[in-house]
């Protein structure tokens, strides 16, 4: 147990030791008793939490503004279209003076190529925690869930075999921060963890190189499959999501007519009998039903996706506590 995270930024998972990620889990695990329970925790009574979108959520904003409640805190809701922000305040401003009115700061940005030198830019001009929600490079509370999630219905995942795999969709071509952080974070538990990707769906080389070095260190097992069966065979934990191709085309559009492709990369009860039997399937939601995943998974046995979704709220509440 660490106890001198007070005052820590969350931008990735990568830039926190293992034992301070346990120490995530367990206070995660802690507070989720706390809750089943009904027994009050306001860890934070009185603090406030400023939460800056630039890009639409669910469950992203009613779990942190869920969790600062339970926590006796408040969430401050700010759209970036709806405030000065959209026209004038920079990230100086924001870092300046949301850092001397708010006890920590959450920002989700995703756009390519701008969200996380936003946030870390935000970071470096604030006086208080900065936590991010998601950008284009890092989603590290979803993976964080993930990983809690992973723990309670697999056990250890030194033990597992862990498939990321793309998967098609046609809403939007979704960041790679999901499955960039995830790869990150099982690789620092001794996962084997598989990256599914056709060859224009690649993930950042930086976040690939660290991923095999902390494979190497964790004594797990990191590798590239481009066949999408193949990805599927044996695996515990199937995490099949769709993300853009932004390394191999800027252009959404273009990105988009490439994911055309595979449309056939889709989990369905025949991938889902290629992998381990008591295999579990994990999305972070939302999905593009029956386009990404058919219905007779997301909705079935195989589905742990709204132990995940609640695992959010939990793992946020661990490091709002711990760092606020």
């Amino acid at each position: 147990m660490q106890t001198h995270l007070r005052g820590r930024d969350m931008i990735t998972t990568q830039e926190w030791t293992k034992d301070e990620l346990d120490t995530v889990l367990d206070v995660a695990i802690d507070l989720k008793r706390r809750r089943a329970m009904g027994e009050a925790h306001p860890l934070l009574r009185d603090k406030v939490l400023a939460m800056l979108f630039f890009f639409s959520s669910t469950r992203t904003r009613a779990s942190f503004e869920a969790g600062m409640t339970q926590l006796g805190g408040h969430a401050m809701f700010l759209d970036s279209t709806t405030t000065q922000i959209g026209h004038g305040d920079t990230w100086k401003e924001i870092g300046e003076i949301l850092g001397r009115y708010d006890d920590g700061i959450a920002i989700r940005n995703v756009d390519w190529g701008i969200g996380n030198r936003y946030i870390r830019a935000v970071a470096d001009a604030s006086r208080t925690p900065v936590l991010n929600m998601q950008c284009d490079w890092y989603h590290p509370f979803q993976a964080l869930a993930d990983l809690l999630t992973i723990v309670e219905q697999k056990g250890d995942p030194s033990k597992l075999t862990v498939n990321m795999s793309y998967a098609y969709a046609a809403s939007y071509q979704k960041p790679i921060s999901v499955p960039q952080s995830l790869i990150l974070l099982l690789t620092r538990y001794g996962a084997n963890v598989r990256l599914t990707r056709p060859p224009e769906f690649t993930l950042m080389p930086e976040i690939v190189a660290q991923a095999e070095a902390n494979a190497m260190e964790s004594h797990g097992g990191f590798e590239i499959v481009e066949d999408f069966d193949e990805g599927m065979r044996g695996a515990d934990v199937v995490y099949a999501k769709a993300w853009g191709s932004m390394l191999t085309t800027p252009d959404l559009e273009e990105s988009a007519k490439i994911s055309e492709r595979y449309q056939d990369w889709i989990v369905d009860p025949r991938c889902m009998r290629l992998a381990d039997e008591d295999a579990i399937y994990m999305h972070p939601l939302p999905a593009d039903r029956n386009v990404e995943v058919a219905d007779e998974v997301i909705d079935g046995r195989w589905s742990r996706v709204f132990d995940q979704a609640e695992n959010r709220l939990h793992v946020q509440k661990a490091v709002m506590a711990l760092t606020m």
